[in-house]
């Protein structure tokens, strides 16, 4: 074992305690402030409002209301503190709404402090803390003295009331007419609120849209292919070259539906509507733009029919571009893409996407079948029922019948001036 004295010795402590925070060098010092009293007002203290859910915007004189607490007859033996009064505030200076202040957290004690920035004084100042609520002025009805008068008028409602349940027509219709007379003899009588609230009434339904309008503008917003509407002949309305586009439907091959057709070749498509037509269509060799309308028909049915069920409700995906370009082979680049683009946003169709392509497919089928339509191929192609179909078509302005033939019903849309789009529904008449 080492030697005692070799032990080592602990360095003596410094008394003073050392602070662990660091100064601060070079900061300058803060401002120092004294209270120099606490004042408590004799008369009524300030008050700190607050006005919850609205703003208190003009300047309003406030009547004071003060209930001084009942004393005790005996006082505390441990002398306690003499109750502060109860206070209140009230303003009628505005037109028609009335001002009330009462105290809040009672129990706590509210103090203002007025700093001054020269002296370096705070002078505190007892205050009492306040909420400010609103309420419109209602209007103070004349009260009648219970008599004859309150009981004649019960008896007469009793009297209306079953003269309205088990009365006969004429006798309901006099009592309608009573009732509307009062109606208008009341509106004579009115205070100048009513009439102020009445003309309001008048001016906004002025302004507002007739119906006239409306139907104009959700004619504006309907999903439907872009149309001349004011046209004089039916083939003018819907113009295939403004609706697809003259450079994609000059891009439309139809050669090799032509030549198939000359050489009395069958033409397989996946599609009823186009499969039945291209004989009668392809035979006209001066009409070819209707054999390209028949086309780009034929690869939007494809389109919708390849369509898968989207992540968000209610939404339908379109085939990536490699598969959709296998789809529609042989269609060139940019026909794929004016569909693409036409009836999807990047490739997800919603509920507008769908009710265009639709009202499409409605009149590119009108032009092939010249204006007139057999729902029941088109049906069968876009996988619809026949009243969903039909609207589509009125969505257009066609007029959808039905006919019978040889026991076979069949539903025709026909496309015919002036076109008859579907009204606003107004209510039931009273």
């Amino acid at each position: 074992m080492g030697d005692p004295s070799e032990k080592k010795r602990r360095r003596a402590e410094d008394d003073t305690p050392k602070s662990k925070k660091k100064k601060s060098e070079g900061a300058g010092a803060a401002m120092e402030f004294s209270i120099t009293k606490v004042h408590t007002p004799q008369v009524s203290p300030p008050v700190v409002a607050v006005t919850p859910g609205f703003l208190l915007r003009d300047k309003h004189a406030f009547d004071v209301y003060e209930k001084v607490p009942q004393q005790a007859n005996k006082r505390r033996k441990s002398g306690g503190i003499p109750q502060a009064p109860e206070m209140a505030l009230h303003s009628s200076t505005h037109v028609s709404i009335d001002y009330t202040a009462r105290e809040t957290e009672q129990m706590l004690n509210h103090y203002l402090a007025i700093v001054d920035p020269k002296t370096k004084e705070i002078e505190i100042i007892s205050a009492k803390k306040m909420m400010v609520r609103h309420k419109v002025r209602a209007q103070q009805e004349e009260r009648k003295e219970p008599g004859e008068e309150n009981v004649a008028q019960t008896n007469y409602e009793r009297r209306t009331a079953l003269g309205e349940e088990f009365g006969t027509r004429k006798a309901k219709k006099a009592l309608k007419s009573v009732a509307d007379n009062a109606i208008m003899a009341s509106t004579d009588n009115l205070g100048q609120a009513e009439n102020t609230m009445l003309q309001n009434v008048k001016e906004v339904f002025a302004k507002s849209a007739t119906k006239e309008e409306l139907q104009a503008a959700v004619d504006q917003v309907r999903p439907v292919p872009k149309g001349n509407y004011n046209a004089e002949h039916i083939q003018d309305v819907y113009i295939p070259r403004e609706i697809i586009g003259s450079e994609i439907l000059n891009a439309v091959p139809v050669m090799d539906w032509q030549e198939a057709v000359r050489n009395n070749e069958a033409v397989n498509v996946p599609s009823r509507f186009v499969a039945h037509r291209i004989a009668r269509v392809a035979a006209n060799k001066e009409d070819k733009e209707r054999l390209q309308v028949l086309r780009y028909l034929l690869w939007v049915i494809i389109l919708w029919v390849t369509t898968g069920k989207g992540r968000e409700r209610g939404t339908k995906t379109i085939a990536k571009r490699d598969k959709l370009r296998e789809l529609l082979s042989p269609a060139p680049e940019v026909v794929i893409e004016n569909i693409r683009r036409k009836f999807s946003d990047n490739g997800v169709m919603r509920k507008e996407h769908m009710e265009l392509l639709m009202t499409h497919c409605c009149v590119f089928a009108s032009i092939i079948d010249n204006f007139e339509v057999n729902m029941n191929d088109l049906r069968e192609d876009l996988k619809l029922e026949q009243k969903q179909l039909a609207q589509y078509f009125m969505e257009v302005g066609a007029r959808v019948k039905q006919s019978k033939a040889g026991g076979v019903m069949k539903h025709i849309a026909k496309l015919q001036l002036p076109l008859v789009f579907p009204r606003i529904r107004s209510g039931a008449r009273r």
